[in-house]
């Protein structure tokens, strides 16, 4: 059976602020007519996700007031931050509510066309501390590499944003053993990107999975805009769409 996802929902988003207003949070953003999580938690239920636990914080009253317990297929379950605990703290927190020793985690403003099924069968096969789906693009320089073993897939390192030149970016998509988590001493508060997957690489078994197609990030306008009609797009043609 397929794992739970956990969806980092609680971010600010100042950069989508001119184009979306103050009152609307970014995950629910309107894309292509509809809030954007409704198109990555469509994309989750449809590749054999059970449930979904959202990390909310910042005007967490409009995701669960809009979404309800629901959305379908999903049982929907909110994990509220009581103060902005970056995205590893979100991420310890909701660890601690969700009973199975493994979960997906989703960023809430990105979404990757990519076999859910597969890369889950991967992670549980290499039966990794921490597995990184990953795409390819022909310029990192936005993005910062990441660099990884072919053999092995086993992740060696992480290039600083401003690089250039074709590599393999991380696209914001994980499968996280939770007894990794646990035996790590974290703070309360923490970056799950640059305190937990690049400081304590040497103590980590971390794989990539290179197999994303496609993604995008509606985090800034100009990929916002892009979004309206490529989100639809990836969702609704997308091959590995049909799992239910």
């Amino acid at each position: 059976m397929m794992e739970p996802a956990l969806v980092l929902a609680g971010g600010l988003g100042t950069r989508l602020r001119a184009v979306v207003g103050m009152s609307t949070p970014k995950p629910m953003a309107m894309v292509g007519g509809e809030p954007f999580l409704h198109w990555l938690l469509r994309m989750l239920a449809r590749q054999g996700v059970p449930a979904v636990y959202l990390s909310v914080g910042f005007l967490h009253d409009a995701i669960s007031g809009a979404l309800g317990d629901r959305f379908e297929g999903l049982d929907l379950h909110y994990v509220v931050e009581p103060e902005p605990l970056g995205t590893g703290g979100a991420v310890a927190l909701a660890a601690s509510r969700i009973a199975a020793p493994r979960f997906l985690v989703l960023n809430g403003d990105t979404l990757a066309a990519m076999d859910l099924q597969a890369f889950a069968a991967q992670a549980r096969a290499d039966a990794a501390d921490l597995s990184i789906a990953l795409a390819q693009t022909s310029d990192v320089g936005r993005y910062g590499a990441v660099l990884y073993e072919p053999d092995t897939r086993k992740v060696t390192g992480f290039a600083e944003k401003g690089g250039s030149g074709a590599g393999w970016i991380n696209a914001g998509v994980y499968m996280v053993d939770k007894a990794a988590l646990q035996r790590l001493d974290l703070p309360t508060r923490f970056s799950f990107e640059r305190d937990l997957m690049a400081d304590r690489l040497a103590q980590l078994d971390m794989r990539a999975w290179p197999g994303v197609q496609d993604f995008i990030d509606i985090g800034v306008p100009e990929d916002y805009a892009l979004a309206q009609t490529k989100v639809p797009r990836l969702v609704g043609s997308s091959p590995q769409g049909g799992h239910a």
